[in-house]
Formats: C-alpha cells, structure tokens, sequence
C-alpha cells in the first residue's frame, strides 16, 4: 500500500539547536544527497536499536546519504540540549541530530511512534517511511533502486557528510551504569570492592568502596563481543553486571551485554570474560512466544534471585523479565507478553515497559519500569504488582500516597536497609523512597546527573550518578519535593467514538514479496489502555486492518503490527526473509469531531511523481 503521490519534504526548524555538524542543516545544503531522517529519543530501547541497525547503512552509502536524527522527546528531561547532547555521546551516535522539543517535526511528516524514519530523496521529496525496527534492509534496497535512477537523471551529487563529532573529555568512569559490592572473600582483597558497568567505556571495572580508586578493568574498551582475557575482551554498552554463589557456574560475575544482546561471564580470579549466553538464540529454544520476539532483546540489568535459584534478566528491548538457569543456558520468560504498557496479574499476561533495573527482596523482585515510570515487583507466585506509577503517558515529580505519586523514567531500584526502596528517579535527577509499609514516597536527593543505579555500602547508599561519570557518596540531604503530575506532550489523535477505520501501511521493499508459504504473512494486535476504552476491535488478526469502536474518553491505543516479505525473483534460488515489527502506543482523544480514520506506516514508498 503506497502513502501517496511525493510531496516536498517539510523543511528543518530555524533556530533549532544542531549537535554533529558545524551549523544548522537544510534541505537545499543537502539538496543531491539522500537524507534519513531518524524521528528517536533517547529513552526509548527501540530507537537505540536502530541508531545500531543504521551503522552499516550509513557506512555503504556515506558519500550520498546523510542520516539527521531528529530527537523528539517524550519525557520533558529530554527536551533539554545538554540531556541530548550526552545521549548523543553516551550512544555513539554518528551523525547529525537536531532537537525538536517542540514536536514540530513530528507534526508535519505524520509520525505517530518512535522510531520512525523518513527517506527523502536528492530532490527533496519524500519517497518513504518506515516505522520499528529491522527495516534498515528495506530501505537499503529502496535506496539502492533509487540511486539508478538519480544517476540517470543527473540529479545525484557525491561528497563529503556533514558529520562533526565534539571532542570527547576523559574521565575515569563514562556514563557508568549500574554497581554490585564484591565481598572480600570472593576477590582475595582485604576489603570489600565496587563493581561498575562502565557502559560509555565498553568496560567492567572494580573499584575501591571510596568509588574512585580503580583496582581493575574488563575489556580493551572498544565496542566488540570478544571472549578472552580482561585485555583482550570487548563489550557493548554494558548495563548490568550480577555476582552469582559461588560454585554454580565456570564464572562468578555476569554482565547484561546490553547494545550485543548477551550475558556475559566474568572470572573474578582472571580477570577474563570465560563465557558467552547467546539470549535471543537461547530463548528461542524455550519460549511459547519467540514468534513475537525480536533479536534486539537490550538486557538492561541482572540480579540472582536465590528463592528462585535463577539469575532475572529485565530485558528492556522487548519488555520482558526472563529467567536464566547459568548452568545450562536454558532461558525462559517471567513476566510480559512482548506489549509495552502496564497491566498487573498473572506474569505470563502482563504488560511491561523497558525494565530497566532489579532488585531482589525475598519472594518478590522489584524492577523500574521505565517507560511507565513506575516501581513494580513479581512474587514467586508469578503475580505482576504496581507499587507507583500511572501508565505510559503519566509522569511528574510528585511525593506522598503512592497512588498519587509520579517519578521520570527510572532506571534503578534498590532495596534500603530498612526494607523501603530507593528509586533512582533518572529523569528528574533526584533519589526517591518508596516505604512498602505505608505506600508513601518521598524525596531524598535532588540535583543529580541522571542517577541509574544504586548499592548499599556499609549502610549507606552509594548512587551511580550516569551523567556526571562518577560514584556519588553520601548522597545530598534533599526537602520534601512537591509537584504536579505531568501527561507526554505528544500530540493526542483524536477519533470519533466510532467506527473507526484502522489502517497499517506495508509494501515490502523493492526485490520482495510477502511471504504466505507457512500461512498469513501480516498479523495486526489491538488493545487500548483503560481497556474499556476500546468498545469493539480489540484482539489479533492477520489483516493489517480493522474496524475500532471506541466509548468517550482519554487513553492509548496500543497496536503492534507485523509482516513477513522474503527476496523474489527469477534468480533467487534460496531467498532472505524479513520481518517488520513495530508497536504503537497512540496517546488518543475519542471526541464527536474526531477522525475516522487512524493510519499507521509500517513500511510504504511514495508514489513517483512531479509533486
């Protein structure tokens, strides 16, 4: 299904700020060259997928195209030009970004979900969109079509990209991530020690419990996947690192591999990452739902659960908690479905969103859902429970009952010694408690970097302070913090109550078809946040359409849509196949005066025409 007859792509904000480059950017100074426009933003687990999907691509085509993110903020901490200036750093993004705070972008090319990205051809025309990940090769094979036919017309220019990075500033720690305390007596060392993902540096470091002291170091600090001694090993962005008992598997430590999508083992007495879990290959063998599931699976954080008698993996990428038993490697799935939101109850049926951190309590682990910027837990009986936190589109900064209280996207929990929970609060850059006993929050520090990670020392709490690339301890002394809830700017689509036509754009790329050999190549999942918002049309099927029936009210509509297309042609004697993936959580407003119609890209090519 096409998106329409071409039409001149909408120009660049003036005044906007631009990170990469030497100066702002436009369409004329790019006129010749393809421009991709990435819509991201920096607290959404897909979108850092396919910052990592797009290298290659940027790469092959690096004299003709020019990749622009367009940062589109959903939390108000990253509308900020410093927050996205170390996301940019912290992700190794490598090409032009311009920030949108304001959505304007957005607005004008129609996107409804992040990520999207937006081909525009040497002319200035928009040829395509696709939403999600795993369509970079479609696009590689829409570029590629398009090339021949620029080079024939004589409207291609070759050239240098306009691609600047900053220069970067040294520092022991970067964009550290999570800690662990190392007992003496695991270590051999006198004292006590610090474990830190070193996630900027690629790194595993130890260090002395004043947090600045390093002892040791894991890894050649380049972005890699290489087994081997501390020196020679290499990882991707680590998140999470977990100390297992002793004795139960060939390593002590495991580290969430996160942008490679592993566990990692580490040897504490070498020194040598020993051992590799290949997450996505091993959960394929095991789980009821890998149909659903992605590669990309982000293991942001790692903890052992000794009532469980296995490691817990959050793995943010595709909203899961998943169990790991280290002797064997068998993977298997605690809690999620693969839909982003948040839904309590039994494990198996919930609703999760990036789960970004763990922390083990006895029967119950607690994690931060970060995309709902809540505080949840699953008990041993594999119950999902919300402690704090509203839903996807609700956030704040805001104390007292915790049915009222709001936090910013979290990124980590851990449990205090008094048996409350201290939440690193990551977007308002504060420490939160959470009290079980009396279900009130309060505020315990402001004024910090992006705070991702917590351990308790001697008893107090030492906070991984991410964006100031250090340890913070003892932590500041902060007042009690007053707020108002705060809703995701992101404009609501407003529908009638109904009926409402739901369509999802797919065309595979040039060279493909969809592939029906095994049965329905597409298949198209409706649900809505309140649940009784969505009167009629809730469930799967194969169409990538349907009619929805909504009651009067506010939500979000969440819609997840795939399709299948595999190579064709005369000469393909043993095709490729693909598979396009993307979910949507449309923030919808059911009015008298609303549309009826909700259109959705999941991969489309314009039209060829004069424009």
């Amino acid at each position: 299904m096409r998106i329409g007859a071409r039409v001149r792509a909408p120009q660049y904000p003036v005044g906007a700020h631009w990170f990469n480059t030497e100066g702002p950017l436009s369409l004329e100074a790019l006129r010749g060259r393809f421009q991709l426009l990435d819509f991201w933003t920096f607290c959404c687990g897909n979108c850092l997928h396919v910052i990592d999907e797009l290298r290659p691509l940027e790469h092959k085509y690096r004299d003709i195209l020019t990749v622009v993110g367009v940062h589109s903020p959903k939390f108000a901490y990253e509308a900020g030009d410093a927050a996205v200036a170390a996301a940019i750093e912290r992700y190794d993004v490598h090409h032009p970004v311009i920030n949108d705070p304001e959505l304007h972008l957005w607005t004008q090319y129609a996107v409804h979900a992040w990520p999207t990205l937006v081909l525009v051809d040497p002319e200035g025309y928009v040829v395509g969109q696709a939403a999600g990940e795993g369509q970079v090769d479609a696009l590689d094979a829409l570029i590629a079509t398009l090339v021949t036919e620029h080079r024939a017309r004589g409207t291609l220019r070759h050239g240098a990209e306009p691609y600047r990075p900053p220069e970067p500033v040294p520092s022991t720690l970067r964009f550290p991530a999570k800690a662990i305390l190392l007992p003496a007596e695991r270590t051999g060392r006198d004292t006590d020690t610090l474990l830190v993902a070193d996630a900027g540096h690629h790194q595993i470091v130890e260090l002395a419990l004043d947090g600045e002291t390093e002892l040791s170091r894991v890894g050649d600090g380049r972005r890699g996947r290489n087994d081997g001694p501390a020196t020679a090993a290499s990882f991707a962005e680590p998140n999470g690192v977990a100390l297992l008992p002793a004795g139960i598997a060939a390593f002590d430590v495991v580290v969430a591999d996160t942008a490679n999508h592993l566990l990692r083992g580490i040897d504490l007495a070498s020194g040598a990452v020993v051992a590799t879990i290949d997450l996505p290959a091993a959960l394929a063998s095991t789980s009821t739902i890998t149909g659903q599931i992605p590669a990309v699976l982000s293991p942001w954080d790692v903890a052992w659960w000794p009532a469980l008698g296995r490691l817990v993996v959050a793995a943010a990428g595709v909203h899961l908690l998943l169990s790991v038993d280290v002797a064997t490697t068998t993977v298997d799935v605690l809690a999620g479905t693969t839909v982003e939101g948040l839904k309590d109850g039994p494990a198996l049926e919930g609703w999760l969103a990036q789960p970004s951190g763990l922390a083990v309590d006895g029967d119950r682990v607690w994690f931060a859902d970060s995309e709902t910027s809540a505080v949840r837990y699953l008990t041993i009986e594999r119950e999902l429970h919300t402690a704090l936190g509203e839903g996807l589109v609700e956030f704040g900064h805001v104390d007292g009952p915790a049915k009222s209280a709001r936090l910013q996207h979290p990124l980590g929990v851990t449990v205090l010694p008094d048996g409350s929970i201290a939440v690193m609060d990551t977007y308002n850059g504060a420490i939160r408690r959470y009290d079980p006993a009396t279900e009130q929050v309060t505020t315990l520090a402001t004024g910090l970097l992006e705070p991702s990670g917590g351990v308790v020392v001697d008893g107090d709490l030492v906070v991984v302070e991410s964006a100031a690339h250090r340890l913070l301890r003892p932590v500041p002394h902060a007042e009690l913090v007053a707020g108002d809830p705060i809703h995701t700017h992101r404009p609501a689509t407003s529908l009638t109550p109904g009926p409402v036509s739901l369509e999802v754009s797919f065309e595979p790329a040039p060279g493909r078809m969809l592939d029906e050999r095994y049965g329905p190549s597409t298949g198209l999942t409706v649900s809505a946040s309140p649940p009784e918002l969505l009167l009629a049309g809730a469930g799967q099927s194969s169409d990538l359409s349907r009619e929805l029936t909504f009651s009067a009210g506010e939500g979000v509509l969440h819609v997840s849509a795939q399709a299948a297309s595999c190579d064709d042609g005369p000469d393909v004697e043993h095709p490729a196949c693909y598979l396009a993936r993307q979910e949507w959580g449309v923030p919808v407003r059911i009015t008298p005066a609303g549309d009826r119609t909700l259109r959705l890209v999941l991969l489309a090519r314009s039209q060829p025409g004069n424009g």
